[in-house]
């Protein structure tokens, strides 16, 4: 987590916990934010995401 602000550009405040990645409430997360995300990974969207149904 300490270097994804520098790989994406966002700040920490944007990519912590209390703000978006953990949370137990749905975020529907911009694709800009998913793509950043993505290419500082190496991955793509669906190592990230998971469909719950509920």
């Amino acid at each position: 987590m300490i270097r994804l602000p520098s790989l994406t550009g966002m700040t920490y405040y944007y990519l912590s916990s209390k703000n978006r990645i953990t949370r137990t409430v749905p975020v529907i997360p911009r694709f800009t934010t998913l793509d950043a995300l993505c290419q500082a990974l190496d991955c793509q969207p669906g190592d990230l995401l998971e469909y719950n149904e509920e």
